[in-house]
């Protein structure tokens, strides 16, 4: 027998779910499917939700440590084992809510792997599916790396469920997971932790500012933090319970764990996209700004699409794809475009790194003709009264046009900064008008020394 939906949603993450709700709030019939065993996704249960729970004990004792010179006696004490019960009681109930969620919604849960017939019919462990539209939305995986004993590695979602910290830790790749794990693992153990991150590359953090990754580089090193650029690891062999990583030049590090931060890919390989004549590539499923994929009617949005692979741009995308679905639905003629002028990211490390918009390093590339202001180890009377010596900023402006082209920050608090900037972007203001703006903030806060950061661009 087949069942047949005005739509069919392949994955319960964070664009999954934001894509079926949307669909179905406008009067669709809606399926989604799920593989896993807990759906939810990976963003809820082992990703930017979980992972957050350290986040917040690592910043309260690295905040504290800052401030043993300014009345704070005895610096706090993270307790990694109840930190992940904590994060644990909040995961535990995320693939009941999920599947409750939508079911209340009026939306079809159905469990197991789909893949595709052809272009409007979906199996799913032997179920046929017809829909009229799909949204493909499963997510990444960790990326297969060709290194000898690759195997020994643990993941992130493995990371967050060890019961103790290990004293020596080495990850590796210098992306999002190594730099912010490093900074919970240097901060929450019950004894000084050494943690190594290894880079393939000349630096870590490609899509960052260079200048400002040397900046957070050095905040790290003095976390306890080592970093090693041009690594070309060769094998991860393992003696007991220890491990040793070697590499091309002959060098060796020996840990207690090996985490695999070295990025992830799209989790496509199981789909049978060429039945459904969808193109990819190993960036994910090739799609379009309405994010609809090469065969018409099917989409893409999330980790699993060849974009920007951040919850929040997930939201966003899925939200688009679905509100192109219900257009064609409804025969108006009304599209709409995805756009990653200013996709806002933020690195939970301490200091943060939060960035939107173009580094210095593109702008120069690009042949660009813009402005700077720029500051760092900033004796502000915000980061002062907290101890912090590692805050540090840099706006860039359209010469002309004066409107912001990137802005990077280093602070405690750069999320809050960085959305402000953002709005700016997206809204177009220059930055004499967003000067003008911040002037009636809060004070003092974090938000109204971006006063001081614009006011060398006036």
């Amino acid at each position: 027998m087949t069942s047949t939906y005005d739509a069919l949603v392949i994955g319960s993450g964070t664009a999954g779910q934001a894509a079926a709700y949307e669909l179905n709030r406008n009067g669709l019939s809606v399926g989604l499917v799920e593989h896993g065993q807990q759906p939810g996704g990976t963003c809820a249960l082992s990703g930017c939700q979980a992972k957050k729970w350290f986040y917040e004990g690592a910043e309260t004792v690295a905040r504290s440590r800052h401030l043993t010179d300014l009345g704070i006696t005895v610096p706090a004490l993270g307790s990694w084992s109840q930190l992940k019960e904590a994060k644990n009681r909040f995961t535990a109930k995320v693939p009941t809510n999920t599947v409750n969620g939508l079911k209340k919604a009026g939306i079809d849960f159905i469990p197991g792997h789909a893949r595709f017939v052809d272009p409007k019919t979906i199996s799913v462990d032997g179920r046929r599916i017809a829909t009229r539209f799909t949204i493909l939305a499963t997510g990444a995986a960790p990326m297969k790396l060709p290194i000898d004993g690759a195997q020994l590695m643990v993941s992130s979602s493995d990371f967050l469920e060890l019961d103790r910290l290990p004293r020596k830790i080495v990850f590796v790749g210098g992306g999002f997971i190594s730099f912010e794990f490093a900074h919970f693992a240097a901060r929450l153990g019950s004894e000084e932790i050494r943690c190594t991150i290894l880079e393939a590359g000349p630096r870590p953090l490609g899509p960052f500012d260079g200048e400002m990754v040397e900046l957070l580089s050095d905040a790290s090193a003095k976390a306890g933090i080592a970093i090693h650029n041009d690594v070309n690891i060769t094998s991860i062999g393992q003696t007991g319970s220890s491990f040793t990583v070697r590499t091309e030049d002959g060098r060796r590090f020996d840990s207690d764990l090996v985490v695999h931060g070295a990025g992830r890919e799209p989790e496509i390989t199981d789909l049978a996209l060429d039945r459904a004549d969808v193109q990819s590539s190993r960036r994910g499923i090739t799609v379009n700004e309405k994010m609809e994929t090469t065969s018409p009617g099917i989409f893409a949005a999330g980790d699993c699409a060849a974009t920007v692979q951040l919850a929040r741009v997930a939201d966003a995308e899925a939200q688009t794809a679905a509100a192109n679905i219900v257009s064609s639905c409804k025969d108006n003629g009304y599209e709409t475009f995805m756009d990653y002028t200013a996709v806002p990211a933020v690195l939970f490390t301490y200091p943060q790194y939060g960035m939107v918009g173009a580094t210095e390093d593109t702008l120069k590339d690009d042949g660009i003709d813009y402005e700077k202001s720029a500051g760092k180890e900033l004796g502000w009377p915000t980061y002062r009264r907290v101890g912090m010596k590692s805050a540090a900023f840099k706006v860039m402006i359209g010469r002309t046009d004066r409107r912001i082209l990137g802005a990077h920050i280093l602070s405690d608090n750069a999320t809050g900064l960085i959305n402000t900037f953002t709005l700016a972007m997206h809204n177009r203001i220059p930055a004499n008008e967003l000067h003008r703006q911040s002037v009636m903030t809060p004070y003092p806060s974090r938000e109204s020394d971006i006063i001081y950061m614009l006011k060398p661009l006036l």
